[in-house]
């Protein structure tokens, strides 16, 4: 399996257009790499490339590719993927969708049923692109065949609704958000991926344990980032983010996994880990923890 993550950042990118905390600034001054926002690509045995998530940045990131010789070479307007695996329906995640209208063929896009009414209701990009190139939906069940070496195996995570759907009436147990953990059949190896995360309990720590690489939540710091700088009033928590420092933060209960490669995802553009030489980053690095890049591929 190949594994490439597109993009690092959290919604909004790195730096975010109207941000000037100390980390935008850095990016913009050429001190820090800017990040666009949050999506990894992923082919088994030279089979077709898989899309996970649509981020808004979704064209940049496939010119990318094919500058790097990704893509097979391709006539007419083909989308360069075989599908698309959104792991939740926020903005961040879907309106790169919007982009790949042009193809011409319809998108081929699996998701929970909950991802799919908030984006026929909601958010309807679902009812828009049928007007354009037409939407194949099919639910992401607990684990489904991509390819003839690939599953993609989804399971819930304790995540909040998209803020444009948070004034609908919902039961507690919806789940609106998953997690992915995908193996190459050919090969056993096994990536887990889980841009949102709210909580690490004992079986998502067996999960992350059992998995040959990881990428993960690492969106914000403290769980008062926002509020902190000034630029928000929900905590990390309230966000459904769990932050990376402190006693219950994802960086201590990584600790103890030995097994897997750890890297961290959808990063807030706030986050000190993105300054060069920052004691955050360090103390990132120092458990062997490896900070999210764009454009960063490598091999399952």
């Amino acid at each position: 399996m190949i594994v490439r993550i597109l993009g690092a950042a959290a919604g909004g990118g790195f730096p975010q257009w109207n941000c000037h905390c100390r980390g935008c600034e850095a990016s913009r001054s050429g001190r820090a790499t800017a990040l666009t926002q949050s999506s990894i690509a992923i082919r088994a045995n030279g089979g077709d490339w898989f899309l996970i998530n649509a981020s808004p940045d979704v064209r940049q990131q496939i010119e990318l590719m094919r500058a790097h010789n990704c893509f097979a070479e391709q006539n007419g307007r083909s989308l360069p993927f075989a599908g698309i695996i959104l792991t939740d329906a926020e903005i961040d995640h879907t309106t790169g969708l919007m982009l790949l209208r042009e193809s011409s063929h319809p998108l081929k896009i699996y998701s929970s049923d909950r991802v799919k009414f908030a984006l026929t209701t909601g958010y309807p990009l679902f009812s828009t692109l049928q007007n354009y190139c037409g939407v194949d939906w099919s639910p992401l069940d607990a684990a489904i065949s991509l390819a003839s070496d690939l599953e993609v195996e989804a399971f819930a995570l304790s995540t909040k609704p998209p803020k444009y759907m948070q004034n609908e009436d919902r039961s507690p147990d919806e789940v609106w958000g998953v997690g992915l953990t995908i193996r190459d059949l050919s090969t056993g190896k096994t990536l887990t991926y889980a841009p949102g995360l709210a909580a690490i309990d004992e079986t998502m720590q067996r999960r992350l344990n059992a998995s040959d690489c990881i990428a993960i939540d690492g969106t914000f710091w403290t769980d008062d980032e926002l509020p902190a700088l000034g630029v928000g009033a929900r905590s990390a928590l309230q966000m459904g983010h769990l932050p990376l420092s402190g006693e219950r933060g994802s960086l201590r209960q990584l600790e103890g996994l030995t097994g897997p490669r750890k890297i961290l995802v959808h990063i807030n553009n706030t986050n000190p880990i993105l300054i060069p030489n920052s004691p955050e980053r360090q103390a990132v690095e120092s458990q062997e923890v490896e900070i999210g890049c764009d454009g960063l591929m490598f091999d399952l």
